[in-house]
């Protein structure tokens, strides 16, 4: 009798190993190329220009010369710094920009809404016809817009002016303490200027609003409408107790962009204003291009205030793309 005692070797399969992650194969870097196109273009349109912004910033410049490259650059440093975050009318000229993006962000968000809110009642055909109406005022070029509220407002010829001497000699007195309008100036006092910058900026951007809350409201699950007024909750109680908070994410990134684009508004008010002559109506754009080009230019100086207007708009869009990672998280 005989026992096999052979040991049986403990042979445990070895697991392959992975294969080497290989750049030439695979889609490795598939989705670099891809965005490689993309890159080379932001760099080139975007992050170069703003780079030659924040040298140009730290030298004193004042000729075409220099900056075409014939003369040399003085080194200036933090000195245009200094000198805007020193002066009291860059003091004046932020306070501007900042109570005017704040006064037309609320008043396009609520008008948007309204109009948006509006849409979503009406029947398909009536939304049709409304919406390509607002939209039109969306798709008028800010030049062509702008221009057109000039003449409403015109001193002489404009239909506001010719509807104030519409009004009788005694209740226009009465009210406004003058009968003849013709002649007055819409555009010379701050107050009135920042009233009619903020009528055609508002103009200009609510059908934008109105669209966006629209297609948030097309998204929302309709049994939770009907199921709140079933219970007898008004309009004005479902829309704070189930529309509101289903689009918060969606007020959010719409508030975040009108910022952005109410801090750089430049076209309709240097239209308006016919030039950069009226500094106590100065915000940081046309600040900032009035401090460059008009004579004396200060190139340099100007550069500066452009990379603070930068620096804030870059802080904006932090806040806005932190929204977006934290919508998807949702």
């Amino acid at each position: 009798m005989s026992t096999d005692t052979r040991v049986v070797p403990d042979v445990t399969p070895e697991r392959p190993a992975p294969p080497a992650r290989s750049w030439s194969r695979g889609p490795g870097r598939l989705p670099y190329l891809l965005m490689l196109p993309c890159l080379l273009v932001i760099t080139a349109l975007l992050l170069w220009p703003l780079g030659q912004i924040v040298v140009m910033s730290l030298y004193d410049l004042d000729s075409v010369r220099q900056v075409r490259g014939q003369r040399e650059w003085p080194w200036a440093g933090l000195a245009n710094y200094r000198e805007i975050l020193t002066d009291p009318f860059f003091q004046m000229v932020l306070r501007n920009t900042v109570l005017f993006a704040l006064a037309n962000v609320a008043l396009t968000m609520v008008l948007g809404t309204l109009v948006g809110l509006l849409l979503h009642r009406l029947g398909k055909r009536m939304a049709a016809f409304v919406g390509g109406c607002v939209l039109l005022a969306w798709a008028t070029p800010a030049l062509t817009g702008t221009i057109t509220w000039k003449w409403i407002f015109d001193d002489t010829n404009g239909l506001v002016t010719w509807l104030f001497n519409a009004l009788p000699d005694g209740l226009s007195a009465a009210l406004f303490g003058r009968s003849d309008w013709t002649g007055y100036g819409w555009f010379n006092a701050p107050l009135s200027f920042f009233s009619i910058l903020t009528l055609v900026i508002v103009w200009h951007s609510f059908p934008f609003i109105a669209v966006s809350v629209l297609a948030g409201l097309k998204s929302l699950p309709s049994e939770l409408l009907e199921a709140a007024r079933v219970d007898g909750a008004g309009p004005w109680r479902s829309f704070w107790s189930i529309t509101f908070p289903l689009l918060r994410p969606v007020f959010g990134i719409l508030v975040v962009l009108s910022t952005i684009w109410d801090f750089k508004v430049f076209t309709q008010q240097y239209v308006l204003a016919g030039g950069t002559q009226d500094r106590p109506t100065f915000m940081l754009s046309i600040y900032s291009y009035a401090t460059a080009f008009s004579p004396p230019p200060k190139y340099g100086l100007g550069a500066a205030i452009a990379v603070v207007l930068t620096v804030i708009l870059l802080i904006v869009t932090g806040v806005y793309v932190r929204t977006l990672l934290k919508q998807e998280e949702l």
